[in-house]
């Protein structure tokens, strides 16, 4: 829903192109040209400001592809990031090992 709001500066941009070209046409010389390319340039900001919405939409979801950013990282991630134990600690044991009797050792 919010990628709806890049219509709005799409809209603005498409009639800036259409008022720079109308005011170009009514111009002579180097202004026309200038004005006729900063139409097409206003046209195709607008282009690219659909595209770029379109092109979050469909990727909305996919945040950095795998690649570490802090910014996106929720207070829970960063809680749960498995960190180095600060000393090794013994085996875990579930005393199932001192009821199996060990054979006498061999002379």
């Amino acid at each position: 829903m919010p990628y709806l709001l890049a219509l709005l500066p799409a809209t603005g941009l498409t009639i800036a192109g259409y008022f720079v070209l109308y005011l170009s046409a009514r111009s002579e010389g180097s202004l026309r040209t200038f004005g006729k390319y900063l139409g097409y340039w206003a046209f195709t900001l607008a282009g690219l400001v659909i595209l770029a919405a379109i092109f979050a939409a469909a990727h909305g979801g996919h945040r950095g592809h795998g690649m570490y950013c802090p910014w996106h990282e929720t207070p829970d991630a960063r809680a749960e990031a498995p960190r180095a134990p600060s000393a090794p600690e013994p085996p875990a044991t579930s005393g199932a090992e001192s009821e199996i009797p060990t054979p006498p050792a061999r002379q």
